[in-house]
């Protein structure tokens, strides 16, 4: 059975492993070095104290099977208006043996409603090429009102 949650401080070592997974993934060590898992711990703890985010983790029976993560942006108040708030969602991965059985969509559904919940009134992200067919079927479209510097 598959639960999704927002994590909770126990669960660092798990986010851990689920992001040390996907980097293995996406650039494997050519020279066969790893990474000592303590000490990334630790480097994903001085991260997060320094860019705050809310993650929610995919479980199958108790075993982190995937994650991803929002960052709420929060604009400038306007005389008058309420508070506004874009959502930034990243890093979703699911572990390759785990994909194509919805967790992903699950993932980002509780994203959804979170930042529902938050009033946000955007949620943006960033897609790799492979991913764009994915978040299409759950309903983002192309933003054409934004502009990008890329440095």
């Amino acid at each position: 059975m598959i639960t999704i949650r927002e994590t909770v401080d126990g669960d660092l070592s798990a986010l851990a492993a689920l992001r040390a997974s996907w980097a293995a993934e996406q650039a494997p060590a050519a020279d066969g070095t790893t990474v000592d898992p303590e000490e990334f711990v630790a480097v994903l703890k001085r991260w997060l104290e320094a860019n705050p985010r809310t993650f929610f983790l995919a479980e199958h029976n108790g075993v982190p099977v995937g994650m991803l993560n929002l960052m709420v942006f929060e604009r400038m108040p306007k005389p008058g208006k309420d508070i506004s708030r874009w959502v930034y969602l990243g890093n979703v991965y699911v572990l390759p043996d785990r994909r194509n059985a919805g967790i992903g969509a699950q993932l980002v559904e509780a994203a959804l409603t979170y930042s529902r919940e938050i009033n946000a009134v955007r949620m943006l992200l960033s897609p790799s090429s492979e991913s764009r067919s994915f978040y299409a079927r759950l309903g983002f479209v192309p933003a054409s009102e934004l502009n990008v510097l890329t440095f």
